[in-house]
């Protein structure tokens, strides 16, 4: 946006910094916040405090240095309040799991380690943030970030200190701080979607399912699993003494590469997802039921059945095995596990497994258009108040595309009820 777009629509922006930042106690902060939002819309090629209070009029360096680093807002109620505005807008039909990567020099800005930079596409110095994110077809939003702190730092009690990260932060590993955001504000999302840096995590998936969450999950070729038909067998007991022999399978579990492509090509069917900029996408895809295998998979499930009827019968969860095998493709390319139910259609597998690019989309804006890794700060709490700044900047624009006429500003008393208070 240019100087000239942004006083058009000051008096909305004022409108929305009012509701979201409500939580903010401070008049002047919240006008640092209105400020901040504006230099992160206009124009420019860079998004650092410094470049930003030069192109405003009323831009102050010391003010917004001030409030992105040390003023004590709490950006927690500032995203919840996001969430309230944007998911009704959205209307999401899932949550996307992802994670960003943002290259640093140095050492000393928070959680900044070597680590594989998925910007550099190798492994280099930078900050890594997991977020989920509401999407749909047509639009999407971030919901919240975690940022990923390595194991080096949860020891360096010095570099911990300078950059003020709290006590009670540990390291966490990604898929673990997945978790603890979809647990959080007491939401529950339509169904779970990720990668298969998350997909293939069989302790992610483990626990999606006991939390009662559905998912549409990304996963590696070489993922193990058993037909849906494989039984697992006990041998003869040996003798009257000693313990009866476990179940198992007894043949080695093939990969989802080896059971898609067994099917034959005749068992794909061509479908369409969405209509595209230059078209119908379109391709071709077949859905099986299968028992995901791996000792990862085997020993919660054996436990939670010894726990709950003392014996486990050795068979394991049967789930859907989505694969896509593109027109003109050797072999099928692309391979889901999802939890849905065994009567779900085939279209309502694919539709979630294919919305991923939307948060493609999200990031190209972030970062590239709003300065999600233009912060320059070192401490963690100038991080999360900075990315929430940003999420709010992507937030307003997305209102202003989906609904330019929005209504005014929901009272605090009318606001919606679906998100638990503040834990």
């Amino acid at each position: 946006m240019d100087l000239h777009e942004v006083k058009r629509v000051r008096a909305a922006l004022a409108l929305f910094v009012a509701d979201v930042f409500a939580s903010v106690p401070r008049k002047d902060q919240r006008a640092k916040g209105d400020c901040y939002l504006r230099g992160l819309m206009l124009d420019g090629r860079r998004k650092s405090i410094q470049a930003m209070a030069a192109r405003l009029p009323d831009g102050n360096e010391q003010n917004l240095q001030q409030f992105v680093n040390q003023s004590p807002w709490d950006p927690v109620p500032v995203q919840r309040r996001i969430n309230e505005r944007l998911l009704p807008l959205v209307d999401p039909f899932a949550w996307v799991i992802d994670d960003v990567s943002m290259p640093k020099d140095g050492r000393m800005s928070v959680a900044v380690a070597p680590q594989y930079c998925g910007a550099l596409g190798k492994r280099a110095n930078c900050q890594v943030a997991v977020s989920v994110h509401a999407a749909s077809d047509t639009a999407s939003c971030p919901l919240q970030w975690r940022l990923f702190l390595p194991q080096d730092w949860a020891a360096d009690s010095h570099r911990r200190t300078r950059t003020l990260i709290p006590t009670e932060v540990t390291h966490r590993e990604k898929w673990r701080l997945a978790l603890d955001m979809l647990a959080s504000w007491g939401m529950k999302p339509p169904a779970v979607v990720a990668d298969a840096a998350y997909g293939t995590n069989a302790h992610l998936r483990t626990a999606l399912s006991e939390r009662g969450l559905t998912y549409v999950l990304f996963i590696r070729a070489d993922v193990s699993a058993h037909p849906l038909n494989a039984e697992p067998m006990a041998p003869d007991r040996k003798g009257d003494v000693g313990c009866w022999p476990q179940p198992l399978y007894r043949r080695k579990a093939p990969s989802v590469a080896a059971l898609a492509k067994a099917l034959g090509q005749e068992e794909f069917r061509p479908l369409t997802w969405r209509q595209g900029s230059k078209g119908k996408l379109r391709s071709r895809f077949a859905a099986l039921r299968v028992r995901p295998a791996g000792k990862a998979v085997e020993q919660p499930v054996k436990a939670a059945a010894s726990a709950e009827q003392g014996w486990w019968d050795g068979i394991l969860p049967d789930c859907w095995l989505l694969a896509e095998w593109p027109v003109g493709a050797e072999e099928p390319s692309e391979y889901w596990l999802s939890n849905l139910p065994p009567d779900t259609p085939i279209a309502d597998l694919v539709r979630p497994a294919k919305v991923r690019w939307r948060i493609e989309h999200d990031y190209r804006e972030l970062k590239h258009g709003l300065g999600l890794d233009h912060f320059e700060g070192r401490s963690w709490p100038g991080w999360h108040n900075h990315v929430t700044l940003v999420t709010a900047a992507q937030a307003f624009l997305t209102e202003r595309r989906l609904a330019p006429k929005a209504p005014e500003p929901a009272s605090p008393s009318t606001r919606s009820s679906t998100l638990s208070k503040t834990p």
